[in-house]
């Protein structure tokens, strides 16, 4: 019952028109039937979106995308396309996907809408006027048209789709910097106790100046060094016995500065046990 444009047959059209696949577009050999033949294989240019509408008539059996797309390639007549039976699997189809897929529904409608058109166009008598050729114009070629602008939307959709797409292809980092803090406790010891101890230092110092011609020059770096020397024992050492008075108050002057800096580098650390108490010296972890 099935007719052909052309001189052809189904089957050789058919074939020459998906001829040339993807080997990744097999379907069931049971799916789709053409003309009464199984078709094992899609054209490569077509696209069956999952879930697609199928549709069972007697020349036909398969996705209403290809029946559309043979249409459209003129290998199947559209006088014999039974659109009340589309219509009614259609109508299926919206109840079966009405809570799944709807906007996939909704674009088979127009395609179904369209196909009823075309139909009835081509049953009724042609208008009495004509184009310049003296040619009615074809029916399907709107459809042609419409198959053809589709294309161009889904492939300008599919290369959008491949472009990198925020939190599926590219993600944008998320980790803040860490807060710097430091645990280091500022000495315990008061800096008026420091300066009591320097003082009483500093009058021992004073009766060793008495007869000095000449000063060494004395460099805090070397006192750090000589003061971390002491220090390597790890244990607590007295701040007054760090000094030796016989260098007088320029000697007396370097060992403070260098164990100030020392405090600060927190290399060292002053302690001290009681109130008005003596202050002693002790490496820190990190020195050790």
């Amino acid at each position: 019952m099935s007719q052909v444009v052309g001189r052809t047959t189904a089957s050789d059209r058919i074939e020459a028109t998906i001829s040339a696949v993807d080997p990744s577009a097999i379907v069931d050999q049971a799916s789709i039937r053409v003309f009464g033949e199984t078709v094992t294989e899609l054209p490569q240019d077509l696209y069956i979106p999952p879930g697609a509408l199928k549709v069972f008539l007697e020349a036909f059996e398969g996705p209403l995308d290809l029946l559309l797309y043979l249409i459209k390639k003129q290998h199947i007549d559209i006088l014999n396309i039974p659109i009340v039976e589309i219509t009614r699997q259609y109508v299926d189809y919206v109840e079966l996907m009405q809570e799944m897929q709807i906007e996939l529904a909704s674009e088979y409608l127009v395609m179904a809408a369209m196909l009823a058109e075309i139909k009835s166009r081509l049953l009724l008598p042609a208008p009495p006027s004509a184009d310049d050729d003296g040619e009615a114009q074809d029916p399907r070629a709107e459809l042609m048209r419409r198959l053809q602008e589709y294309e161009r939307f889904k492939e300008a959709a599919e290369a959008l789709d491949e472009l990198p797409r925020v939190d599926r292809d590219v993600f944008t980092a998320t980790v803040s910097k860490p807060e710097l803090s430091s645990n280091a406790q500022p000495p315990v010891v008061p800096y008026e106790d420091i300066l009591a101890a320097f003082q009483a230092v500093m009058r021992r110092a004073s009766l060793y100046t008495n007869h000095q011609v000449a000063h060494e020059a004395l460099s805090v770096r070397e006192r750090m060094t000589c003061v971390l020397e002491r220090m390597s024992t790890g244990t607590f050492i007295e701040f007054s016995h760090l000094f030796d008075a016989k260098e007088g108050r320029v000697g007396v002057v370097v060992t403070l500065i260098a164990i100030l800096e020392l405090v600060r580098q927190k290399v060292l650390e002053l302690v001290q046990a009681e109130t008005c108490g003596p202050i002693h010296v002790k490496a820190t972890t990190a020195a050790e």
